[in-house]
């Protein structure tokens, strides 16, 4: 792990304008599966860059997209379950994922309606492995973005089964060559299937989750390179799915993706940490979930090792390594993933 800054994170997000030019609208094609919300898909039009409209208007656009891709009515036998899956997809939450998977598409040279399929995708992994990480022998919690967990709205096997639906619904939803225009090529689409299931599997949350639980509870503290470890795949996998398959759907180069690659990764860090201090410091009503959960459960977390002022400290270094990724993009298509960070870095801070 590389040494820390000097300089401490503000204690709230303020967002800031600086003077950049506005991005042209999109135009894309009508496309089989979502021609409404590819019409009405559009850059933001504010001038400077405003980050809070930006992230109201592609989470609306994926909202409206995972609320028709459960068919909660197709399958009457199975109700429960697409209401379960229903309930957790539509329970909340800024939508981080998706709408970095649409900005890195762009910023490959793509429409960032070609990524919306993956994008859509990689919330769908998020909220199973929140429906998984909730369930009373993994995390045990009974609060998730500020409503009752799955397993308390409904039951343990339905929860587990739902999220396990979700995780098949993902796949089936990203590698659906009729949902891609033709600029997508099936390589392409190859490409982010690979990229989903690594991130998701044994090289990515599945591995995370796993070792996180048994590192908790005991008699000894988590080394740093092993929570760090832990963090990298069980967080930043799945942030950086949702970065490099935008980037591959896109058309990225080798060497943009590999820089992408390296931002995700940084993000997905700084998101842990930024998390493990929220856990400390705001109450559950703040948060949407459990507060203090972390050092109930004797949990391993960055302010317990190394202390809150050098988690802070940690948390700035990685937003400036993220940062460091993206020079060399032109700065204006770069925008949203450099405001994106900025979010995941002071939210709520």
């Amino acid at each position: 792990m590389s040494s820390f800054s000097s300089h401490f994170l503000p204690t709230q997000f303020l967002v800031s304008k600086p003077h950049l030019s506005q991005f042209p609208p999109t135009s894309p094609a009508l496309y089989r599966r979502f021609p409404r919300l590819v019409m009405s898909a559009q850059s933001t039009t504010a001038t400077p860059f405003d980050i809070k409209q930006y992230m109201i208007e592609k989470a609306a656009m994926v909202n409206q997209a995972l609320d028709s891709a459960i068919p909660a009515k197709a399958f009457p036998q199975s109700n429960l379950l697409h209401e379960a899956m229903h309930y957790s997809l539509m329970a909340g939450g800024k939508r981080i994922r998706p709408i970095l998977c649409l900005a890195a598409c762009k910023l490959a040279g793509g429409l960032e309606p070609w990524a919306l399929p993956v994008a859509l995708a990689t919330e769908m992994i998020h909220t199973m492995s929140l429906m998984h990480d909730d369930l009373p022998f993994m995390d045990n919690d009974d609060l998730r973005r500020g409503k009752l967990t799955c397993h308390k709205a409904f039951d343990e096997p339905t929860a587990l089964l739902a999220g396990d639906a979700l995780l098949s619904l993902a796949f089936k939803t990203a590698s659906n060559l009729s949902s891609y225009p033709v600029d997508v090529s099936p390589d392409r689409i190859a490409r982010i299937v690979g990229e989903l299931a690594r991130c998701s599997g044994t090289e990515g949350v599945a591995e995370g989750q796993l070792v996180d639980i048994k590192s908790t509870g005991l008699s000894e503290p988590v080394p740093l390179d092993k929570l760090e470890y832990i963090h990298l795949h069980k967080t930043s996998a799945l942030l950086e799915a949702a970065v490099v398959t935008g980037a591959i759907i896109g058309g990225g180069s080798d060497e943009q993706i590999d820089r992408l690659r390296g931002y995700a990764r940084s993000i997905g860090l700084l998101f842990q940490v930024v998390d493990d201090i929220l856990d400390l410091t705001k109450s559950s009503e703040e948060l949407g979930k459990t507060a203090g959960k972390d050092l109930a459960s004797d949990k391993t977390t960055y302010p317990k090792l190394i202390g809150l002022d050098k988690s802070r400290e940690f948390a700035e270094e990685l937003l400036g390594q993220a940062k460091e990724q993206l020079n060399g993009f032109d700065s204006e298509s770069a925008a949203p993933l450099v405001y994106l960070a900025n979010y995941i870095a002071y939210r709520q801070i």
